[in-house]
């Protein structure tokens, strides 16, 4: 009981990127612009989608739900490494604030991988079987595919999160990262932690693994079925909708294994602290330039409410002006 409350009373703190206040001044002004450019970025595909007719089907139904996501996954981290950036890693996060981010933190990025899965399988029976595509991919089930990315996410985070902090924390309370990663907290108990390390890379490859089998197999039937089509114009259109896609899970699940499912002895907690960096904030700023640059009717539509926009702000602006 008297370790129980000492844990409970912990604080941790997050090691600064540089001891130079200067450098850790331009670290967050470059943290606050990537986060600024996905929030943008991402809101904007969102909205575009939902303003925009043209663009309500399953295939931009779910780029908008993983444009949310990514907003919320980003948001996880944000605010409280921004916070740290600033004060030179002396803003305190208590256990149970620990707890939370790292909740949301799996739950939302669990959330992501499945749904990329999703994504895959539209593309699959988009291309593969094009004249019974509304038939198969009904909004209910759309719905409920989106649905159930978030269920999964939430079943895999929960149980993880409530190990992880059950494990008893002495004296280092110091985390090498920018926020709660979970070999990053595992590092700091005072017990024997080869449970946990066991249990997190199970789930980890649960989460990754089976995604990815799923995207690696659609693609196979994708790429057959392309490949048999005999106009050149429709075999780039088909590719061009399926690239975005592929460099999108490309960038996530590298990143992610990369930290997730390297061995523990293996593990480097400052190329974990780098390498999180592309996937809690580059990633985010990714995803909506390569959809937008690689989809032509998304680049349309991106211009036309643009150009709306612009043009609405310019009429109210010179409106005003002359009454």
């Amino acid at each position: 009981m008297e370790e129980t409350n000492k844990t409970a009373r912990i604080q941790f703190f997050f090691r600064p990127f540089s001891a130079d206040p200067k450098v850790q001044v331009v670290i967050f002004v470059a943290f606050l612009a990537m986060y600024l450019a996905s929030l943008s970025g991402n809101a904007i595909i969102a909205l575009t989608v939902q303003i925009n007719h043209s663009l309500r089907t399953p295939m931009y139904f779910f780029l908008a739900n993983l444009a949310l996501l990514e907003i919320s996954y980003t948001s996880s981290i944000a605010p409280l490494a921004l916070a740290n950036l600033l004060s030179m890693g002396k803003t305190p996060v208590s256990i149970t604030g620990c707890g939370t981010q790292m909740f949301f933190f799996v739950f939302l990025g669990g959330a992501d991988c499945v749904l990329l899965a999703v994504m895959a399988s539209d593309r699959f029976v988009a291309i593969c079987y094009p004249l019974r595509y509304t038939l198969i991919m009904s909004w209910p089930l759309c719905v409920g595919l989106v649905v159930g990315s978030l269920v999964l996410g939430f079943l895999l985070s929960l149980p993880l999160t409530i190990l992880i902090f059950h494990l008893p924390f002495c004296n280092n309370n110091e985390i090498y990262h920018f926020y709660c990663d979970m070999p990053a907290v595992m590092r700091l108990a005072c017990v024997d932690t080869r449970i946990h390390q066991t249990a997190l890379c199970i789930i980890s490859f649960v989460v990754l693994s089976l995604p990815l089998s799923l995207i690696s197999v659609s693609y196979i039937f994708i790429v057959a079925a392309v490949l048999q089509i005999r106009s050149e114009g429709g075999r780039h259109r088909a590719f061009s909708t399926c690239s975005s896609h592929v460099l999108v899970v490309l960038l996530q699940y590298g990143c992610t294994s990369f930290i997730y499912l390297s061995p523990s002895s293996s593990y480097s907690p400052e190329m974990g602290r780098v390498v999180s960096v592309v996937y809690t904030f580059i990633t985010p700023i990714l995803n909506p330039l390569i959809y937008s640059m690689r989809n032509k009717e998304l680049k349309d539509a991106l211009r036309k409410a643009l150009r709306k926009f612009f043009v609405g702000w310019f009429y109210n602006l010179f409106k005003s002006e002359h009454m």
